[in-house]
């Protein structure tokens, strides 16, 4: 009897060993799964894609008239006798994206034959587009294509381009000659970029009838000076939603101010 009871105490130590080694292993599991989960939801958190940078917005929103968008004496002096003083208006789905205007005459100079001149102004404007891009990096792409497809027009001879200073934010004169209807036409085109709108003019003219040919110099000198104008009307249209009260509405607001207060002090006295 006292050698059994010794025997039986080791048999219980070691049956207990194993579930010893189970309930560490188990825990020792549980730490790991709680560590790798840990670190997936970390890996979750800094796997995220930022947000894509915001395009910067348009500078304008809408497009001047381009029927007046070019002063009646600058049309006067360019276009002697046009047909018609107000221009006239190209077809255009949206006007505050597309727009255009021409104007053309001949000018009868009796047995010195006649002038003939024609002017054309046209207006592209671009919206901001997260996928596009900017206004204005839309507008410059367009700007050079414009360029490029004025120096590349058919049968055009003597073609130069080179800046024209003071126009927009970037402007080129391309200046070429054109036979047609059997006479020769001097031709100026002026492409301009202003913030997100694309401006394109073109002036040409001819003699008939025995006059001269309009010299190129003169040509090129009448484009730059419409050019101006017109992209200085896309500045004026931007500006005429900020623009202040005009004088005489001002004036008249601060007379019915001054008759209010004028009235609550008699009332008070």
């Amino acid at each position: 009897m006292h050698r059994s009871a010794p025997r039986l105490s080791r048999i219980l130590a070691c049956a207990a060993v194993p579930v010893m080694l189970v309930a560490v292993g188990c825990s020792s599991d549980s730490g790991s799964d709680g560590k790798k989960n840990a670190g997936s939801s970390s890996s979750g958190t800094a796997s995220a894609k930022p947000s894509e940078p915001t395009v910067e917005a348009a500078k304008f929103t809408d497009l001047p008239d381009p029927c007046a968008s070019i002063a009646k004496k600058t049309i006067e002096d360019l276009v002697p006798e046009a047909k018609k003083k107000g221009g006239t208006a190209g077809g255009s789905s949206d006007l505050s994206v597309r727009s255009s205007c021409s104007w053309n005459g001949l000018d009868d100079q009796g047995v010195k034959g006649s002038q003939y001149r024609w002017l054309d102004v046209g207006y592209t404007r671009f919206d901001s587009d997260q996928s596009l891009g900017s206004g204005a990096e839309r507008a410059t792409a367009d700007y050079t294509k414009q360029i490029a497809k004025t120096k590349a027009a058919e049968d055009a001879k003597k073609v130069a381009a080179e800046p024209a200073a003071g126009i927009g934010e970037e402007a080129t004169l391309v200046t070429y000659g054109l036979s047609k209807t059997d006479e020769d036409f001097a031709y100026a085109t002026v492409v301009a970029r202003t913030g997100n709108v694309v401006v394109t003019l073109t002036y040409n003219g001819a003699g008939y009838a025995g006059a001269k040919t309009p010299s190129s110099g003169d040509i090129a000198k009448g484009a730059q000076k419409a050019a101006k104008e017109a992209v200085a009307a896309v500045e004026k249209t931007a500006g005429a939603e900020d623009a202040p009260p005009a004088k005489g509405d001002d004036e008249d607001a601060k007379a019915e101010d001054t008759k209010k207060d004028s009235g609550d002090a008699k009332g008070d006295s």
